[in-house]
């Protein structure tokens, strides 16, 4: 392994060993077209120092970034999650199966997922895990951050309480702030069920992934062009607007069903 950069601190650090490692699973860690090894290595030496461990990158500037020796000698000791990282040509496909898609970016949009602070982004968090459910917490390139085009799949945009002046954070700064406190929530919620202060769980709907509800969009595109609501020559702003609506309504798997019901008749008019 090639030798850590001089400049690097290597500062001891010990915390409650209470989180659950299954809760660690079910978070997923996506990087979207990442330009620097270094910058991944040092987020799989983040993940690693707070306990998670799927990371995943999305069509990243140089194809086996992970492998690079800046990568490598940034990870720190990390090199085994770098190792297991996954590569993918598409956000769809690093996030299937995930109900819940939250993006890091300060920036805000017209359109797009509903815009949360991450106290409240932490909480949804706890309760996915809890509910059992695959969570996945995209980070954008480092120049311009997340895109609306990278959004599209986001359950919610996610901003993290910064100086307004200067909100900027580098990639593996953002990781770590994430993960550590993620990582202290798991903590207090594992000593709360030891203790019995928590409530039990509710049985609720499987939410639908973010994935099958862009699929439901296209097969409603479809429709609504079959029934000449939407002019593919000029669609404007209706199908963000649409996109944005069922963002904000999490739908169920079976409500995605009777959507695509829908579309079905709309194109049997045509």
């Amino acid at each position: 392994m090639p030798p850590l950069p001089k400049d690097v601190a290597q500062i001891p650090v010990q915390l409650p060993a209470s989180m659950n490692p299954s809760q660690a699973k079910q978070l997923r860690w996506v990087l979207v077209e990442t330009s620097h090894p270094g910058n991944v290595g040092s987020a799989a030496r983040a993940l690693k120092t707070m306990g998670f461990e799927d990371l995943r990158l999305v069509k990243p500037k140089s194809a086996m970034i992970a492998k690079e020796p800046e990568a490598i000698a940034l990870a720190s000791g990390a090199n085994d999650l770098l190792e297991s990282s996954q590569e993918f040509t598409s956000i769809s496909e690093a996030v299937q199966s995930c109900t819940l898609v939250l993006g890091l970016t300060s920036r805000d949009r017209e359109f797009g997922p509903p815009s949360i602070d991450w106290v409240e982004a932490r909480a949804l968090i706890a309760q996915a895990v809890d509910q059992n459910q695959k969570v996945a917490l995209l980070f954008g390139p480092e120049r311009t951050g997340l895109d609306n085009q990278h959004l599209a799949l986001c359950t919610h945009r996610v901003w993290l309480d910064a100086n307004p002046i200067y909100p900027s954070l580098n990639l593996a700064q953002a990781i770590m702030v994430c993960a550590f406190s993620l990582r202290e929530a798991f903590n207090a919620a594992s000593s709360s069920q030891k203790a019995g202060l928590l409530p039990q769980r509710e049985e609720k709907a499987e939410l639908a992934d973010p994935v099958a509800i862009e699929a439901m969009l296209n097969h409603w595109q479809q429709g609504l062009e079959a029934i000449g609501y939407l002019d593919p020559a000029n669609p404007k702003k209706l199908m963000p607007r649409l996109q944005a609506l069922f963002a904000r309504s999490r739908l169920h798997k079976e409500e995605i069903d009777l959507l695509r019901g829908i579309a079905k008749q709309m194109l049997l008019r045509k």
